[in-house]
């Protein structure tokens, strides 16, 4: 368990309902139901919000319980709770990206009890045990796992067969990669980020610090960033940058330069899948004549997995969604919603955006993959459709989700994701990796003004 700070958490001990089992159907309707469950949820968009609004409708049908939802701007979300906790308005239930979750349960906000209930009736076994170790606390998990993603290291596959270069799965590979393939401007090894106002290359960099086990803190809590990890993490970076093109980019760039097929590597989320594959003409696909082909999709492969000289077994950077129940729920009511989510309603939920929605269930006791199976087939792209089984192999997609379980976070495991996500607010690290960039600061002061910053954040 997690050595967590605490603060007073209002804690209310319910009985699900008799002879209920999600996994079989929902749950029956009892007396003393709400009058409405309150969803808040960062899924903005008009497409998503129906398909939300169709689960909510199905699930009141099930059980009497109607739902509201209410769309909230992630970049809002954070005020947005504080000062509905302060006012006593929680919702009932909060649809929220992980970077929430430890900070919302130190301060009161989760009901971590209530959530580890829905776990243990669900199943612990029928989670990725990735998504769930994020959130665990000395009262269970601070959130149920909805959905996630893994950052992929994007890569010219044809390219790499051609030229007879292993996988970038390593930074040996990737170095040796750019020797190879290097060659402005009609083609860059990289395409690194370097707009340190942009989360993206606190993104980026964490996912390459990682791969080398470049942490912010070590097991027992303290601030170490003045090792060899950091130091060769930091050269490495450089590299990278050096390989690509001049100015502040991000992940705008890096995606043009490889849609027009003058970029060997980048590094992007899976939201970039439909994309490759011509699905989307507001990105076309530049570098074949037909920006609707499938070409590029699959002339690329994707590694979620990169391994430094220190940390041989490699690492991913993961992003996981999460169902909150808050302290201010209708907890019986709340768990019956997020127990339908993710069973009954999982699919749909993972088909608002299926390439950036990883099942972190499984499926079920009785039929163990049976999520993942349907999530294969579930279909992705704008002014076209296809599905991701339709597009991309077996093997292709088992990468995928074998990246989303062993990728990892700074901090969540030691029980300091909380930090974590000021270093995000602040962009402090980034700021300080583009000083060094720039030359003005070594790699050595580079590191002691992370300490420092890192070391004032926890303070």
């Amino acid at each position: 368990m997690r050595r967590l700070p605490k603060v007073f958490l209002m804690l209310i001990a319910l009985q699900f309902v008799a002879g209920a089992v999600w996994a079989n159907g929902g749950q029956e309707e009892t007396a003393g139901e709400p009058e409405q469950l309150m969803l808040w949820t960062t899924e903005e968009q008009p497409e998503r919000l129906d398909v939300q609004r169709a689960i909510n409708s199905r699930f009141e049908e099930q059980t009497g319980i109607p739902v509201e939802v209410v769309p909230v701007t992630e970049s809002d979300m954070g005020e947005r709770v504080t000062a509905a906790f302060s006012a006593g308005e929680l919702p009932d239930v909060i649809a929220h990206p992980l970077n929430y979750a430890l900070t919302w349960y130190d301060s009161g906000i989760l009901d971590a009890t209530a959530s580890a209930e829905v776990v243990d009736e669900l199943g612990p076994e029928t989670f990725g045990a990735g998504a769930l170790d994020l959130v665990e606390t000395d009262d269970g998990f601070a959130a149920v796992p909805l959905s996630g993603w893994t950052q992929l290291l994007v890569y010219r596959e044809d390219l790499f067969e051609d030229a007879g270069l292993e996988p970038p799965t390593s930074y040996e590979n990737v170095r040796a990669a750019i020797a190879e393939l290097h060659n402005p401007p009609e083609m860059y090894g990289f395409v690194a980020a370097t707009d340190p106002s942009e989360a993206y290359m606190m993104q980026v960099f964490e996912h390459v610090a990682l791969a080398n086990g470049a942490h912010i803190v070590d097991a027992d809590g303290n601030v170490d960033v003045m090792g060899e990890e950091w130091t060769e993490t930091l050269e490495f970076y450089k590299e990278l940058v050096e390989a690509s093109p001049s100015g502040n980019l991000y992940w705008q760039q890096s995606r043009e330069l490889y849609f027009a097929g003058d970029a060997a590597m980048v590094i992007w989320s899976p939201f970039i899948m439909d994309e490759l594959a011509g699905l989307r003409d507001s990105v076309p696909v530049t570098a074949f004549d037909d920006p609707t082909s499938r070409q590029l999709a699959e002339a690329t492969s994707f590694m979620t997995r990169l391994a430094g000289p220190q940390n041989p077994e490699g690492s991913g950077w993961t992003e996981v969604f999460y169902l909150g129940i808050t302290v201010d729920a209708d907890i019986d009511a709340a768990q019956q919603f997020v127990g339908f989510s993710l069973t009954e309603a999982y699919s749909d939920t993972l088909g608002m955006a299926a390439e950036g929605k990883f099942p972190v269930r499984n499926g079920t006791p009785d039929d163990p993959d049976r999520f993942v199976r349907e999530w294969r087939e579930l279909e992705i792209g704008v002014d076209r459709r296809a599905t991701l089984g339709g597009i991309y192999s077996d093997a292709t997609i088992d990468r995928l989700l074998e990246g989303f379980e062993t990728g990892s976070r700074w901090g969540f495991a030691e029980g300091y994701g909380g930090l974590t996500s000021q270093l995000y607010d602040t962009r402090i690290i980034a700021e300080l990796v583009r000083e060094y960039i720039d030359g003005d600061l070594s790699a050595e002061e580079t590191q002691s003004e992370i300490q420092s910053e890192i070391e004032s954040l926890r303070n």
